[in-house]
């Protein structure tokens, strides 16, 4: 059985995601999820709706404990099945200005994206390299890439994911395992609700916010065979915010 991780794939980008790669039916599809069981049970009936088969569960990859204990649980009640595709999605924002960010923000913000990037990669790299096969696909963000003001947690740890993901691109290109990052700008998802949209269009040469099925459908390029040549690489989806 080859499955597909998506990390907070239950809601937004994380459960468009799920779906495409369910459209594509190459995958048995793996939700994880930390919090909303049943967004988790929705994204689930979707995949099904796609006649792809998938299951949810449950971790918080910030813990590395956690991340150990499920995905071995996980492996030993399924030892045939084999992971060839990660999407590191899980991602939490706690937005304010340095001079008075909390320990606990800096703190959280980075255990979820950067070590929650590790946590859940190294568990399958071994395995991968034994294959000679895999597809990570690592979510950061504009202001990983640019870094914005109010987000300097945020952005260093998205910022850290995108060096983590050219380097681990060279080491392991040479076993067919490609490493690439997607860093969207204003997309349309719960995460963005609170934001003026009207206000920050106005940013953005294209004129709108993105939406979560266009970034799912350029990380189901990157998850395919099609995508073998382009490793390392850090693609923008932005509307040309940043270019």
């Amino acid at each position: 059985m080859k499955c597909a991780l998506v990390t907070g794939g239950s809601r937004g980008i994380g459960s468009a995601v799920c779906q495409k790669l369910a459209e594509d039916k190459n995958y048995h599809i793996l939700i994880n999820y930390q919090g909303n069981q049943e967004a988790a049970e929705n994204t689930l009936e979707k995949v099904k709706e796609f006649g792809a088969t998938g299951e949810i569960i449950k971790f918080n990859v910030a813990d590395a404990e956690d991340v150990k204990n499920s995905l071995t649980a996980w492996q030993d009640a399924n030892p045939d099945a084999v992971v060839e595709v990660i999407v590191n999605n899980a991602g939490i924002t706690r937005d304010g200005l340095f001079m008075w960010m909390s320990h606990e923000d800096w703190n959280n913000v980075i255990n979820t994206s950067l070590n929650g990037f590790f946590n859940v990669t190294s568990f399958f790299m071994q395995k991968m390299l034994r294959n000679k096969y895999g597809r990570i696909i690592n979510m950061v963000s504009v202001s990983g890439v640019k870094g914005t003001a109010g987000q300097t947690n945020y952005s260093a740890a998205k910022g850290a994911v995108v060096a983590a993901t050219k380097a681990l691109a060279q080491e392991v290109a040479k076993r067919n395992i490609t490493v690439n990052a997607v860093a969207p700008g204003f997309i349309r998802t719960d995460m963005t609700g609170d934001l003026d949209e009207k206000e920050l269009v106005k940013l953005i040469p294209a004129n709108r916010f993105g939406e979560a099925q266009e970034v799912a459908d350029l990380v189901g390029f990157l998850a395919s065979k099609k995508a073998g040549y382009i490793t390392g690489e850090i693609i923008n989806i932005n509307g040309g915010i940043y270019s």
